[in-house]
């Protein structure tokens, strides 16, 4: 017999899995919060559009309030504490879960990556290793750096340098490693630099070794989530994850649950606690793991989220670059917002609220979230438009 529970259960699982059952802090924010908040989500999904500010800024935001920015780069890109690599996309995790991603660069070096990377290491053989070699004596070098970044054009790749595809290429293998520089610009330097040599110095796990310990990550930070989410969360092979989180299950170390509602079984973490109320209130990035997969976000929220950059305008719902606003234990609503860092203000395009809400208390504390999300950005004043049904409220709630 497999234990039973409530939707209104597992959205408290995972929220208090995923940090939003504590309280922000009351004073300012330093490594150690950014520290706590990477331990709880294991990784931090990167994205380059600065609609708002670029995404991987936004999960600690929604934790902690507003905090210095720079300081995350200093911890990831300076200090070298995290590491960029893929996961779930291109992400930034802890440098301790260095060799738990092995597997996915040795998959790379067998062909299993870009085709266009695959054929240009077979058939460049010899000017990736004279990029690899400029690293190493010169490094960290952005594409352009290079001595011979041979500039090409028209096929699937555009623009892009031969230079940068063998940087890509020698990133996917794990030979070199990232970091960003002001802009956000990419620096290549040899991952031996990065992550430090005790890590190295650790043992390769076998594929299904890694994929056991990766899936038991992805299940202590949802808490609970059916096998495609854990599957989802580091994008582990389908087939291969499946049967891993059989072993698990079978060994005792993860347990299978109905949640009451949902038409398949779920996956609790023994560690996962159900916190009797959630107290959040919070303004999400679409790439944040509380909707990041889309089934999730309609399961557990009933919320219909989706990301409408590349829809044409006029076929936009809410518009161009959407954050979900979490309060208490429910995604209650959503609003387009761009920052103007010109004018330095944080344009509200629209803003609506879900079905079945007490709006005015709804504008009222979206309100207060959207100053602090001013404060994060740097800009002065947030200026409210027309367009949604909580705009008016917004206008009026101070």
């Amino acid at each position: 017999m497999t234990r039973t529970i409530s939707v209104d259960q597992a959205r408290r699982i995972t929220l208090g899995a995923q940090g939003f059952a504590e309280k922000r802090p009351t004073g300012r924010v330093d490594r150690r919060h950014l520290r706590k908040v990477m331990n709880r989500l294991n990784l931090l999904q990167l994205d380059s559009v600065p609609v708002v500010i670029r995404t991987q800024y936004l999960p600690l935001f929604s934790r902690l309030g507003p905090y210095n920015t720079d300081l995350l780069d200093r911890v990831a890109y300076r200090d070298d504490e995290w590491f960029e690599s893929w996961a779930h996309e291109a992400s930034l995790l802890p440098v301790t879960a260095e060799p738990l991603m092995r597997w996915s660069k040795a998959r790379a070096e067998a062909g299993e990556t870009w085709k266009g990377l695959v054929d240009l290491a077979a058939n460049e053989g010899a000017y990736v290793e004279r990029v690899l070699e400029e690293v190493t004596d010169r490094g960290p070098l952005s594409a352009g750096d290079l001595s011979d970044p041979r500039p090409r054009s028209g096929d699937w790749w555009g623009a892009r340098s031969m230079g940068q595809l063998a940087l890509d290429w020698l990133f996917r293998i794990g030979a070199v490693g990232i970091r960003r520089t002001e802009g956000f610009e990419k620096r290549f330097d040899l991952l031996d630099r990065i992550v430090p040599a005790h890590i190295r110095a650790i043992p390769t796990p076998t594929e299904h070794e890694a994929h056991r310990e990766l899936l038991m990550a992805s299940a202590r930070a949802f808490g609970i989530g059916t096998p495609a989410c854990l599957i989802d969360y580091y994008r582990l092979p389908k087939r291969e994850a499946r049967q891993r989180l059989s072993e698990l299950i079978e060994d005792g170390r993860l347990e299978v649950v109905t949640v009451r509602g949902l038409d398949r079984p779920s996956i609790w973490h023994p560690e996962a606690r159900t916190p009797r109320t959630i107290g959040a209130r919070a303004l999400v990035s679409p790439f944040d793991p509380i909707v990041w997969n889309r089934d999730r976000a309609k399961a557990l929220f009933d919320f219909e989220y989706r990301i409408e950059i590349y829809v044409p305008k006029h076929k936009r719902v809410y518009g161009y670059y959407v954050l979900p606003f979490l309060l208490g234990d429910r995604l209650v609503g959503r609003v387009d917002v761009k920052t103007d860092r010109a004018g330095r203000v944080l344009r509200v395009h629209a803003a609506y609220a879900e079905p079945d809400v007490d709006r005015a208390h709804v504008a009222a504390e979206l309100r207060h979230e959207l100053e602090a999300l001013a404060a994060l950005v740097g800009v002065d004043d947030v200026d409210i438009g027309e367009r949604g049904d909580l705009a008016s409220l917004l206008r009026a709630a101070r």
